[in-house]
């Protein structure tokens, strides 16, 4: 195992509000010799108590720990900008709450309740399959799903009992009826021909997030809200705003939208927002999800 550690502003990050979010599946709680676990229910304040969680990014493997200002990174692979980079440790997430409150008063109670998160720089094709296995389904489900491949197509992680996630090359030829036996569904076709128009031509290309969505909508089984999240999670777009069944409930409750009116809602998003309107998104998921749920 390889250690780095890095400090940080211990009130601008908090694992449990990074690996729980929903925009990586691969990432539990970890034990902690020595701590109180404390309440994690409701609003995920955990200023003071250390936090661990274990998991696996691509075909690396690692235990990352929180205690106070302190964030140590224990991994089977990746140097220490590699990790710098994977946990977004270089943004100025105070700014960006600043400038959100800023832009808009209302959404101050979000950025405290969700005040750890950090959207992860994650790879893109493990995105594109994760979030395609993500449509129509729950996160516990998606979390099995997703290990069902790595441990079907992708290569053990030495010492770890995790596979890597598997490459674009294994699941483009991978069997359409075997994947239907891991429970994929109506996935399964979704998976090989999203991995073969991978293969034939990488990831998208630096272009601005109009286009970029256009080329990830003509990806088999991708929709808008699965393009912004891939956006979002797997190309560090952070303008993307994905608007799912959540964050339509919460538009509706918290500026009058329509449920349907999803072209309103991206609208306002990039005008109110702007170019860190997934930022916002995330905040304001968190804290309906967490501190003041919908009916």
């Amino acid at each position: 195992m390889q250690v780095y550690e890095y400090r940080i502003d211990p009130e601008c990050i908090c694992l449990k509000d990074i690996f729980e979010c929903g925009q990586t599946f691969r990432w539990r709680p970890a034990e902690l010799a020595g701590a109180d676990s404390g309440d994690d229910s409701g609003a995920s304040r955990t200023f003071g108590r250390p936090e661990c969680y274990e998991g696996a990014c691509g075909s690396y493997f690692a235990r990352i720990t929180l205690d106070g200002d302190k964030l140590t990174v224990e991994a089977t692979g990746g140097d220490r900008e590699y990790w710098f980079n994977y946990l977004d440790l270089g943004r100025d997430y105070a700014a960006v709450k600043s400038r959100l409150i800023k832009c808009e008063p209302g959404i101050r109670p979000a950025t405290e309740s969700g005040y750890g998160i950090r959207i992860l720089n994650q790879d893109f094709f493990e995105m594109l399959i994760s979030f395609i296995i993500s449509q129509n389904n729950n996160i516990p489900r998606i979390r099995k799903c997703i290990e069902a491949i790595c441990n079907e197509y992708g290569e053990p992680i030495e010492g770890t009992g995790l596979n890597s996630f598997p490459t674009p090359e294994a699941l483009a030829a991978a069997d359409v009826c075997r994947l239907g036996e891991l429970k994929l569904g109506y996935r399964c076709e979704y998976i090989v021909e999203s991995s073969r128009r991978f293969l034939e031509q990488g990831a998208p290309s630096s272009k601005s997030t109009a286009e970029l969505k256009k080329e990830l909508l003509a990806y088999h089984g991708v929709g808008p809200k699965v393009a912004d999240c891939i956006m979002l999670f797997g190309l560090a777009r952070v303008d993307a705003f994905p608007i799912d069944v959540w964050v339509k409930k919460i538009m509706n409750d918290m500026y009058g939208f329509d449920l349907s009116d999803t072209k309103g809602m991206h609208a306002f998003a990039a005008e109110r927002f702007g170019d860190i309107g997934g930022l916002a998104q995330q905040y304001l998921f968190h804290y309906y999800r967490n501190v003041k749920p919908l009916e």
